[in-house]
């Protein structure tokens, strides 16, 4: 594991002149005493840089105010690049937060310097990209948890050079480190898995038990995520971002951070999902909750951003940009800006040794300690960009060794960028999947009248997608039809166009993609909640491995907004009082009736079965004519027919085997919640079968 570490580090390079020797071996890479450490009697600080200087250690016992005492840190000589102290347990305050100030060639060391002075100062940004600034303190990288956001203006430079933000900085806290067991993992392969993306706050903050909105709020969820047949949790991010003012204003401040996409601090579990807010309740309460899912036999995925993060593209000082700007970050081309291939900020540069090491020890950190099954990568293709400075070319090598260093764990890319050449679907290497959007916008023009579609279009995105995954598996697809990026389920199929300028709950929001083959069907309340009924059964019944969106079961609406990332509000919190309706007992039939058949699970690309209406094998000419309105297949002991057209269609089932019916997703079968409790499946006397417009139904032969 650790060697894989070093593999990947060794081949990155770095732009600059460091003040360390150009050939010392990679710092930090997979060094398990990163970070700060309690060990009973003493509390050792290790922290990496490849161009600082000098720096010192500042240690506080509350998160704000004066320091308590600061030592200046000891420089490897074996590498140059970690830097240490260790300091006596009985020194220390009871609690314990900590920063670190850093000099280095823009700002060396003066004597005569004291906080809120410029004294050795020569510029704020110097062409290798070096931003240190010694009136900024900063927080480590590696801290396991954070004290608070950085609010305020005095984290800046240029005018704000001088500010000392070491009374409000936000610090990194000591942990007493303890064993907690996060529970046994769910041994089954992703391909048997169905994922439930959800945010962690919303899954919970309207319940008004004790702890809603939490880590603990999310734990006692897991009976309801297993009754309805989730098996893989994925939460949208966790890691510390800046949210602590959320709601302030409820009534007119639109920029609040809801989604999370815009990390502080990667090791950190974030304090403002925890009901437990002491040192060290945030970290044993997201444990806990992991353990909770793990004893209901899901597992646990979270949502990680590594292509850019808090510090975004400016001038701010809050930590990485702090201690080595040059070695986090992918520059631009003068060294004194950045590379932008996310549409935010900065982007995280792994091809450099501390980035990449930073990213796959937190990873572990996250799998190991805190026990979580996998990740799903936002904007995954920013990681693998090996073009710098300034520009964007695509290489799955550092992709390959996230891989490589992490078996047997679930990693999901988001497989595309901002920047030409970052969209990069079905090229991920072994070990990975991928969000599926072909799966998604091909279902979503096909059940939303965009047209030109054959029935072969919709089978190759049913049989798992062999042109983007041959070389792989079904597994490597997610077949989804919404994300919180976009539209939910029920607005997909009651949303003509985005309405995100809203009055608050439900807006305004900023931003939104106005492309979403998206339809409200006439304004026809019963074809919309059959459309959605339609989207869950395809996506139950196809190859990829399918992922439904917190509240889909719920028929949850964001009133056609669909880029609600700051709206921290009751219109992104889920509702539970449609718990138990015909929507939610034909979504869980449905996730259950997957779970049950292996045959729509398969391991490999498997031959499938496909039919026209009259039961009939469909030829290669039928499959490629987009007039043609049934598409039927078998596969095991399941058959599939789906009406695409706007017309009833009358359908022979094949002859052979007697069929039961398990489900109808027609507007007339509402009454019975359009589906059969296992075991009741209606038998069919008659070959034939009629198909409501644009519906789909399933059988079963036993």
């Amino acid at each position: 594991m650790r060697l894989a570490f070093a593999l990947v580090v060794a081949a990155c390079t770095h732009s600059g002149t460091a003040p360390v020797p150009p050939d010392a071996p990679p710092a930090g890479v997979g060094d398990p005493g990163l970070g700060a450490h309690w060990d009973g009697d003493a509390v050792s600080f290790e922290v990496a840089s490849t161009r600082a200087t000098r720096i010192e250690l500042w240690i506080y016992g509350a998160p704000t105010g004066p320091e308590a005492l600061h030592v200046p840190m000891t420089r490897d000589p074996a590498t140059g690049n970690v830097w240490s102290a260790r300091l006596a347990a009985s020194d220390l305050p009871p609690a314990i937060y900590y920063g670190y100030r850093v000099w280095g060639p823009n700002w060396p060391y003066d004597p005569a310097w004291q906080p809120g002075s410029d004294a050795g100062w020569i510029t704020d940004v110097d062409s290798d990209g070096n931003r240190m600034n010694p009136n900024k303190l900063v927080f480590d990288p590696y801290a396991r948890e954070l004290s608070h956001d950085p609010v305020g203006t005095a984290f800046a430079v240029g005018t704000h050079r001088d500010d000392d933000s070491a009374p409000i900085a936000s610090k990194g806290i000591v942990l007493r480190e303890d064993a907690a067991d996060p529970g046994t993992r769910p041994d089954r392969p992703l391909r048997d898995d169905i994922i439930y993306e959800v945010h962690l706050r919303g899954f919970t903050e309207t319940l008004g038990t004790p702890c809603a909105g939490t880590y603990a709020g999310a734990a006692a969820q897991a009976g309801y995520l297993a009754s309805l047949g989730v098996t893989a949790v994925e939460f949208m991010p966790l890691a510390e971002t800046r949210n602590d003012h959320n709601d302030d204003d409820a009534a007119s401040d639109n920029g609040d951070n809801y989604w999370g996409y815009s990390t502080l601090a990667y090791f950190a579990p974030d304090r403002r999902y925890a009901c437990d807010r002491t040192p060290g309740g945030p970290t044993r309460e997201a444990r806990a909750m992991v353990k909770a899912f793990h004893d209901a036999g899901i597992k646990v995925l979270v949502d990680v951003v590594y292509n850019h993060t808090a510090e975004g593209g400016g001038s701010s000082l809050f930590s990485m940009r702090g201690l080595d700007n040059a070695g986090y970050y992918q520059l631009d081309t003068a060294g004194t800006g950045f590379t932008n291939s996310n549409g935010v900020g900065a982007d995280v540069a792994t091809d450099k040794p501390l980035a990449a090491a930073l990213v796959l020890d937190s990873l572990h950190y996250w799998r190991d300690v805190l026990g979580v099954d996998g990740f799903r990568f936002d904007l995954a293709p920013v990681l693998g960009n090996v073009c710098g400075p300034g520009c964007y070319r695509f290489d799955p090598a550092f992709p390959a060794a996230i891989a490589q260093s992490l078996p047997s764990t679930a990693l999901v890319a988001e497989p595309w960028g901002v920047v030409a050449g970052s969209y990069q679907v079905g090229h991920f290497p072994a070990g990975w999947s991928e969000w599926n959007d072909k799966f998604r916008d091909t279902i979503r023009a096909d059940q939303n009248q965009v047209g030109g579609l054959s029935p072969g279009d919709l089978g190759d995105r049913i049989a798992g997608s062999t042109d983007l995954y041959h070389a792989r598996a079904p597994e490597a697809g997610i077949s989804y039809l919404v994300s919180h990026d976009g539209f939910t389920l029920h607005d997909l199929y009651a949303c003509n166009a985005p309405s995100n300028n809203q009055a608050w709950p439900y807006g305004p929001s900023n931003g939104g993609s106005t492309t979403n083959h998206s339809w409200d069907h006439n304004g026809d309340a019963a074809a919309q909640r059959q459309a959605v009924r339609t989207g869950l059964l395809l996506m139950m019944v196809s190859a990829g491995v399918p992922m439904i969106t917190g509240g889909d079961e719920l028929g949850r609406s964001v009133r056609c907004n669909n880029n609600p990332y700051n709206l921290d509000s009751t219109a992104t919190w889920l509702d539970y009082t449609t718990q138990g309706d015909a929507l939610w007992t034909f979504a869980s039939r449905m996730l259950h009736f997957r779970s049950a058949h292996a045959e729509l699970r398969p391991a490999d690309f498997a031959a499938i079965s496909w039919y026209d209406a009259t039961g009939a094998a469909a030829s290669s000419a039928y499959l490629a004519d987009a007039t043609k309105p049934v598409l039927a297949w078998r596969t095991g002991a399941v058959y599939v027919a789906y009406n695409r057209s706007p017309n009833a269609v009358t359908i022979t089932l094949p002859t052979g085997p007697t069929w039961y019916r398990v489900a109808d997703t027609g507007a007339w079968m509402e009454p019975q919640a359009n589906s059969s409790e296992p075991g009741a499946e209606y038998m069919m006397h008659q070959s034939q079968y009629s198909l409501a417009a644009r519906s789909a139904a399933l059988f079963l032969t036993r």
